[in-house]
């Protein structure tokens, strides 16, 4: 790969740094983060190697960069990392990992007189570039941050201050079991505090949110609270909705691709809320009444991003795909919302990646799978055929049916090639058959089986 400009102009700033003064290489950090923060994926990985991360070790070993400024740099490129939801890998392999983590655990050892500042700055750098932690390090984080991010003044200052504690929490992998007592009492406090006075940034309040949801996955007992307490749901959809006004959803290509333009923190931010509301439908077990607007807000998401922002649609799409998983959420309020519509809109386009299609087609096998169920009461029943029948007609009218009876050929081909020991009636197959090589015969399929279970 060549190097490009903003490659080249950051090295340049780097290789300077051993040669100036504490306050000069401050400065200087300054004019890299602007650099960094306009790079894109493939400038970030050519420069921010292993070697540059040793690199930078090396040089506070030699009293060459000082702790502080090497924290406020990668701190930097960990923001960047985070915002930008990039799986950047390469820290924890790293010497310098070595050197952040020693310091944490000798900073916390001493106690009373530790240095606050020093050690709530690498706990932060430390969750935004890392993936792993040890229980007794979470024990010194937990308490570190969340007393940062329960500060109340209300000041442009201090309101990043807090955003900066708040967005290194929502990396921690919802993998990563933390103990309620580190956690739920400051951050149920945090949360509610803000929806009375507004105090948190967006990204400092989307960042608390994030983190919550991501400890319901080790512990299921934090759902009521999040639901029915602090109600999660309204506050999502509000979010979502007010973040929609703000990003400029006709922004170029090549605007997108400088990090340039009108609304793009907005935008990322959106992004993540798009991301927390899949973690959140995954295996959620309390029905409310909210999650027919929250689909609502999801659809119309799709519908805002799909001409210009891709990966926002494609994620729009997988989270609905969670959303139909759910047996919490109602397959009427799915109907009803517009999400199969949106789904087999998106399946028509002439465009559409395996990407794409690998989303839309999973949304089909869960919808198709929720649809096979029998209620057991009779007037749900009678209302599951009911939507059935719309949906059919629906699709005849709008020539679906057409597009699937035109290819009876081909997918005869394919079941006799390659699915020849199954039937119509394994849903599984949708999962596992020709998944690679064949992904736009299984589309195929997938609305011949489809079809096949909507009907009477």
């Amino acid at each position: 790969m060549q190097e490009s400009n903003k490659a080249k102009k950051l090295r340049e700033l780097f290789s300077e740094l051993e040669n100036c003064n504490a306050e000069c290489q401050r400065l200087k950090i300054e004019d890299m983060r602007e650099i960094i923060d306009g790079m894109n994926y493939t400038e970030f990985k050519f420069v921010f190697t292993k070697e540059l991360l040793d690199k930078i070790d090396k040089m506070i070993e030699e009293e060459k960069l000082s702790i502080e400024n090497a924290i406020l740099l990668m701190k930097h490129v960990g923001y960047w990392k985070s915002l930008k939801r990039m799986w950047v890998n390469i820290f924890e392999e790293t010497l310098l990992c070595e050197r952040f983590d020693k310091i944490i655990f000798d900073e916390y050892e001493k106690g009373d007189g530790k240095n606050e500042k020093l050690l709530k700055d690498l706990c932060e750098c430390f969750l935004l570039l890392a993936n792993g932690f040890s229980s007794k390090f979470l024990s010194i984080i937990m308490p570190c941050l969340l007393k940062a991010a329960s500060k109340k003044e209300e000041n442009e200052e201090v309101e990043k201050e807090v955003e900066m504690a708040l967005l290194p929490l929502s990396c921690i992998s919802q993998y990563v079991e933390i103990k309620k007592d580190l956690f739920l009492n400051d951050t149920k406090e945090i949360i509610k505090y803000h929806q009375k006075h507004h105090n948190l940034t967006r990204l400092g309040y989307q960042s608390a949110w994030q983190f919550l949801i991501g400890r319901l996955f080790a512990d299921k007992s934090l759902e009521d609270a999040v639901v029915n307490e602090m109600h999660f749901i309204r506050e999502a959809r509000r979010e979502l909705e007010d973040l929609s006004k703000y990003v400029d959803w006709k922004r170029k290509e090549e605007e997108k691709e400088r990090g340039k333009g009108k609304g793009r923190e907005e935008e990322n931010i959106f992004m993540r809320w798009i991301e927390t509301l899949t973690f959140f439908f995954c295996g959620r077990t309390l029905w409310n009444e909210e999650y027919s607007g929250l689909i609502s807000s999801i659809v119309s998401a799709f519908r805002t991003a799909r001409d210009n922002f891709r990966e926002i649609s494609r994620k729009c799409i997988y989270s609905l795909m969670e959303a139909a998983y759910n047996r919490a959420i109602n397959i009427d309020d799915l109907l009803k919302e517009g999400a199969l519509d949106i789904v087999l809109e998106e399946i028509q386009q002439p465009t559409l990646n395996d990407e794409m299609v690998g989303e839309s087609l999973r949304f089909f096998i869960e919808f198709s799978r929720r649809l096979k169920v029998k209620e057991k009461d009779k007037i749900k029943e009678s209302k599951r055929k009911m939507s059935k029948r719309k949906r059919s007609k629906k699709m005849e009218e709008e020539g679906y049916e057409d597009v699937i009876t035109s290819q009876y050929e081909l997918l005869f081909f394919l079941s006799e090639k390659f699915c020849s020991e199954l039937s119509l009636n394994v849903s599984d197959y949708l999962v596992y058959a020709c998944w690679y090589e064949k992904i736009e015969l299984c589309v195929l399929f997938s609305f011949n089986f489809f079809l096949f279970h909507f009907k009477e």
